[in-house]
């Protein structure tokens, strides 16, 4: 798998609202900063997904414009706009922000994700 692979298989993991998806993507130090939280371990990044899934119900999440702006053997950094839609309280909401995320790659050559960095534009 690639890092562009992993990126993908990350969305669609979010997209699944099972958070095994997501975790399998996920590097064991993954550290995330949220607009109104920083979660710094898998616990914490669980409970804040699945409380996201809970509030937008049906919530479909994409990466658009992606543009990866470092690249070595061992890790790889994306910047791109997210967008959301989903219904909250039964109405169709949806936003959109600004996200960073950087790869790495394991001793088993798997990317996965370390840090995800999102804010709201």
């Amino acid at each position: 798998m690639t890092y562009e692979e992993a990126l993908v298989q990350y969305i669609e993991a979010t997209n699944s609202h099972d958070f095994n998806n997501v975790k399998k993507i996920l590097h064991d130090k993954a550290i995330y900063w949220f607009t109104d939280k920083t979660c710094s371990n898998l616990s914490e990044i669980q409970n804040y997904f699945e409380n996201a899934w809970d509030i937008i119900k049906e919530e479909v999440y994409t990466a658009n414009d992606v543009n990866w702006i470092t690249i070595d053997q061992n890790s790889a950094t994306c910047i791109y706009t997210y967008h959301y839609e989903g219904y909250y309280n039964g109405k169709f909401i949806e936003g959109s922000g600004r996200a960073t995320n950087i790869f790495i790659k394991t001793n088993n050559n798997e990317w996965k994700l370390i840090h995800e960095h999102l804010s709201r534009h």
